[in-house]
């Protein structure tokens, strides 16, 4: 990249309050006359000095004209000036080839991302951290081409579904490896207590203000160091710390906000409902005054007009007014980073509140983060990253399941039941509770207690040689508890309280040994490492039923208890080592082999190795390019490889097991609990990556373009086996699946004029999956809505498809698939999936003088959603009293010649509400605007008079708008947390809109 000039004007004014003192105005352009912010001044020698605004301007006051001033900008090289007595001074800073490249945080190491074989994507979590969502990762959905993240839940803290590039197994885990600071961190839930089906995300204790840089490792050359751990992709963290000889700064962020679902359902009136429920009668046929009934057996009235005089089963009760609420969302961040010549450090704290959009669900979180480096002498250096947090969660049984389901309560019951019997006395409807009675006694917590840490030692042993060894944990306590009193369903008749406490524990001891030689134009790298790894889990649940009354909450009192514990232990231990070569920074080629021993697998077949191999051409580099004004850097690259996955089936999956649990008459005794399988091995991914990046015009305009194909063989998976062998399924390697996409981003630099900026970052990805082979159908989710099947995507949806209503009849016209003339489960047939066709994001960012603003819009096209909430709110009166009437109802057929797609109300042909029937499978693509901040950073020459560095103030909403077919409430939304069971929605919050205001303060 060609250097520019930097013309400062320098006017020294006379003293102004001090003899000897000079107050220096200047301006900072470059060649072309445009303004350039961020230009660090630094008096020589102390840490006083200043930052060019965004206008190019800056004032800096000197003791005297002898003292050198220090210019730095990234990308270019330190320069010293001495003003003297010039009142105008044009200098040029020169490039800085180390520094020209963006570093990217790679396996074991960095990179410039010139040199990068990879397909890695780093992001600024600074653009995506007000962002209210519990976990970090839910900040980062639309920010990286091909990893597809949904936020299916409303509730802050609850798991985030990411696939990087698809997903590559049916019963193994498809969630990317978490590495905080070199620590292996665990992503699945704790939770043991249930709540409909959905779980919280143990990366909701990561508080995202401590985060420096997050980097998603791709394809097979980027995860290949991480072997088994890295089939589903890696999400490396980079938490933040202080700089050598940097004077102590101080941060501190608040922000405060609400939060308020965009919409609810439309439901029928009470009158609306009892008209539909008469008209189901009528059109059964069976139209009585005997038949025509409520569930309490009273005989429904006529609708009077406008509603007046209505009997009570014709009021409307408004169930989702009260259970809905606009939530409070409350952040505050304080740091302290700084550093001596030999220490470094960062001291950071948190507190995050936000309340849920349903009563009474919230979400809390306390950190508290310490980093330490310190340089022992010029050849060691010792570190420490620590992490503490308390996460408190009032937590929300949403999902499937009426029992204790607030949502369920709110959107199922129907609106002309009173919640009030003849007595009074409030009362549960239609096998839901009372709804006010469940949101004031609804008790179900939980708190995690967790430590992440990290010590290393770093040693220069030769000129070209670094030894590093680190120790890390990774310790997470996990309480729940809930009580039930006997008001409530669960509760019935004398209370119910359940205990669980929870202990994971990863301890990991990594040595690696790195060289590295530079000969003439060839530079050589060598990396060899091993890991020890150790899991271990505890549980310990209590139950206890009966309590003497409501005042008594905890299970030593209840009259009947019961308890259970468990412990369970993995151990893995790998090899790896990485050789790459550079010829004068045009031809790029790395070879990486890990291998990994897992205790989850037979004696035979414990280890696993995995390679890959990487190469890239810098074409820009070549002389026919070399002077290109146009072209600022061209590499094409690609890449083959193989990683492993044991995540997601047990510690002791090939083992055979018996359990001690199996007494007889009073007597202990053994019982075989697991069937073995000693071939058991590892599931094996093979992925080839080609890619190509290009930048143009100075870098102002750049892309990257990847096509990969990923295929995984010995798919692990759980077969069921006979009852009659006394086991009901077994582990095994049985499937294989493909995933084939491609990727494409985009940045580009718009205008820089003026003091103007406008960049524009814009990525779109296709991921096609399908499962190759299957011996047999495996289904999920409620009514076997998916199926698993050979030929098809995984998670596809096994549906009737309705070709109409019949114009004539008012009946549903269902495709007979196998043209027997009667609609079965034979006629059932795939019809979409929840993999999108296209995602990605769209982001603007514009900065003015002191002003900011960052647009960013989310998308995906193409996917399904099952609109299981209007299955049942769409009964047309078949379920009377026991369900919700939605107002889509209202459009039902009435009389011949009607067209619409919702049939008559009829209790005789059950095909009009059949389950499972593709009228509620709707098109889930959606554009959201997920996020816009505006901020304006008051100017310096006010704030340091108050001797601070930088106030900014900002105001930031985020799912502001929303486009979409999708009937429910959120095209994302999904019932349950089960990889197999996502985009059936069914009693979930929607994500709320938001908007905060904030101020960020720098000393």
């Amino acid at each position: 990249m060609a250097g520019f000039w930097l013309v400062l004007a320098l006017t020294q004014s006379l003293p102004s309050f001090a003899q000897g003192s000079y107050r220096i105005e200047g301006k900072v352009t470059d060649k072309t006359g445009e303004t350039l912010p961020g230009v660090n001044i630094r008096i020589k020698g102390t840490n006083r000095g200043t930052t060019s605004e965004a206008d190019g301007t800056f004032r800096l006051t000197l003791s005297d004209q002898t003292t050198p001033l220090v210019f730095s900008f990234i990308g270019y090289l330190t320069q010293e000036v001495k003003v003297g007595n010039q009142t105008a001074l044009t200098i040029a800073l020169e490039p800085d080839q180390r520094q020209l490249s963006e570093v990217i945080v790679v396996g074991y190491g960095t990179q410039e991302r010139k040199n990068l074989i990879g397909s890695i994507a780093k992001i600024d979590p600074t653009a995506t951290k007000d962002i209210p969502t519990g976990s970090f990762d839910a900040q980062l959905q639309g920010k990286v081409s091909g990893v597809q993240i949904s936020s299916n839940t409303g509730v802050p803290g609850e798991t985030v579904n990411i696939r990087v590039r698809g997903a590559t197994s049916i019963n193994a885990d498809n969630d990317p490896l978490y590495v905080v600071d070199g620590v292996f961190i665990n992503n699945n839930s704790l939770q043991s207590v249930g709540t409909g089906g959905k779980a919280t995300s143990p990366i909701a204790d990561i508080n995202p203000s401590d985060i420096e840089s997050v980097e998603i490792l791709k394809d097979a050359e980027a995860t290949a160091l991480y072997g088994s751990r890295g089939a589903n992709g890696v999400i490396l963290i980079t938490t933040k710390r202080g700089n050598f000889n940097q004077k102590p700064k101080i941060n501190f962020n608040a922000s405060y906000g609400v939060a308020k679902a965009a919409k609810l359902w439309e439901l029928t009136t009470g009158p609306e409902h009892a008209q539909l429920v008469n008209e189901w009668w009528i059109n059964t046929g069976k139209d009585t005054p005997s038949l025509n009934r409520t569930a309490e057996n009273r005989p429904f009235r006529p609708v009077a007009e406008g509603g007046r005089g209505l009997p009570e089963e014709q009021k409307t009760y408004d169930r989702l007014g009260e259970l809905f609420r606009t939530g409070r969302l409350q952040n505050y961040d304080l740091s302290l980073s700084g550093g001596t010549k030999t220490t470094k450090y960062y001291i950071g704290g948190g507190y995050n509140r936000q309340e849920a959009i349903i009563k009474p669900i919230y979400f809390e979180r306390a950190s508290f983060k310490v980093n330490i480096d310190q340089q022992v002498n010029d050849k060691v250096q010792v570190g420490v990253s620590n992490t503490f947090s308390r996460t408190f969660r009032n937590q929300a049984r949403a999902g499937d399941g009426p029992a204790g389901g607030l949502l369920q309560a709110a959107l199922h019951t129907p609106t002309y039941l009173s919640p009030l019997n003849e007595q009074g006395v409030p009362v549960g409807r239609a096998g839901f509770d009372n709804l006010t009675l469940l949101i004031d006694n609804y008790d179900v917590q939980s708190a995690s207690l967790r430590y992440i840490g990290n010590l290393y030692a770093d040693a220069q042993i030769l000129p070209n040689l670094r030894f590093r060894t680190s120790w890390g944990i990774d310790y997470n306590n996990y309480n729940e508890s809930e009580y039930w009193n006997n008001l409530l369903i669960s509760g019935s008749p004398a209370g119910l309280a359940t205990s669980s406490i929870t202990q994971f524990t990863t301890w990991l001891n990594e040595q690696t040994l790195t060289y590295r030689q530079k000969f003439g134009n060839h530079t050589v790298g060598v990396l060899v490492g091993n890991t020890l790894q150790s899991d271990v889990l505890t549980r310990t649940y209590a139950e206890g039923r009966g309590f003497a009354n409501n005042l008594f909450t905890q299970i030593s009192s209840a009259a009947t208890t019961a308890s259970s514990q468990s412990w369970s232990k993995s151990n893995l231990a790998s090899f790896f080592s990485r050789i790459d070569y550079n010829f004068a920074g045009k031809y790029l080629v790395d070879f990486s082999i890990r291998a990994d021993g897992s205790s989850r697998f037979g004696t035979r077949n414990q280890w696993g190795y995995f390679p890959a191999i990487g190469a890239a051409w810098r074409i820009k580099q070549e002389n026919f390019l070399k002077d290109s004004r146009i072209i600022s850097d061209l590499k094409l690259k690609t890449s083959y490889g193989t990683t492993g996955n044991q995540n997601g089936i047990g510690n002791f999956a090939a083992q055979g097991l018996w359990t001690g649990g199996a007494s007889y008459q009073g007597s202990p005794g053994i019982a075989p609990q697991q069937l073995a399988n000693p071939n058991l091995q590892w599931e094996r991914t093979n992925q080839f990556n080609i890619g190509l990046d290009a930048s143009f015009f100075n870098d102002r305009l750049s892309a990257e373009f990847n096509v990969y194909n990923k295929y995984t063989t010995n798919g692990l998976l759980q077969l069921a086996l006979a009852g009659t062998t006394g086991f009901s399924n077994y582990w095994s390697n049985a499937a294989e699946i493909s995933n084939k996409g491609f990727e494409l981003g985009i940045r580009s630099e718009n205008i820089r004029r003026g003091g103007l900026t406008w960049t524009t970052s814009f990525n779109v990805a296709q991921n096609r999956n399908k499962i190759e082979k299957l011996e047999n159908p495996l289904r999920y989710g409620s009514r076997d809505l998916i199926l698993q099947q050979q030929g098809t995507p995984l998670y596809s949806f096994w549906v009737y498809k309705q070709l109409g209503v019949n114009p004539q009849t008012g009946n549903v016209i269902y495709e007979d698939v196998n043209n027997d003339g009667k609609i079965t489960v034979d006629d059932r047939q795939i019809l979409g999936s929840i993999w999108p066709k296209f995602f990605g994001g769209l982001t603007n960012n514009l900065t003015y003088k002191g002003f900011d603003l960052a647009v960013f819009f989310a998308f995906q096209y193409g996917n399904k959603i099952y609109n299981h909430n209007k299955f049942f709110g769409e009964g047309g009166g078949a379920r009377d009293a026991a369900r919700i009437i939605f107002a889509s109802n209202n459009a039902r057929w009435q009389k011949p010649g009607d067209i619409t797609d919702v049939p008559r109300p009829d209790g005789i042909n059950i095909n009009n509400y059949r389950d499972g029937g593709s009228r509620w499978l709707e098109d889930g693509s959606f554009l959201r605007l997920r996020s816009l901040n505006l901020g304006y950073t008051i100017p310096k020459r006010l704030t340091e008079k108050a001797k601070i560095e930088a106030v900014r103030v900002y105001v930031a909403g985020s799912n502001l708008w929303l486009l979409t077919k999708y009937t429910g409430l959120d095209p994302e939304s999904s019932a349950s947390s089960d990889a197999n069971q996502q985009g059936i929605d069914l009693g979930t919050p929607p994500q709320p809109r938001s908007v905060q205001v904030g101020i960020n303060v720098t000393l």
